[in-house]
């Protein structure tokens, strides 16, 4: 049975399977994408990215726990460090 919620209710069966299929898709994807920033962390990289901040910035920066786990994200906040 498919919920015909979502789709207009002129569509087709295969109309509604295909919308489904499709917002299926992207809820899926959506899904995976905060599974992984939230399971990211800093544990075994902050020295490192620290290090490297340094020597390019010239001087120390402090990687907290709020801070962005990527690293191009993290680097254009350094200022912010």
């Amino acid at each position: 049975m498919m919920d015909r919620n979502i789709a207009p209710p002129d569509a087709d069966e295969e109309e509604t399977a295909a919308i489904i299929a499709a917002v299926s898709a992207y809820l899926a994807e959506e899904r995976a994408e905060t599974d992984t920033e939230q399971t990211e962390t800093w544990t075994g990289k902050r020295w490192a990215f620290a290090g490297r901040s340094e020597a390019v910035l010239g001087r120390s920066v402090r990687v907290r726990d709020g801070t962005p786990t990527d690293a191009w994200t993290a680097a254009g906040r350094a200022d912010r460090l």
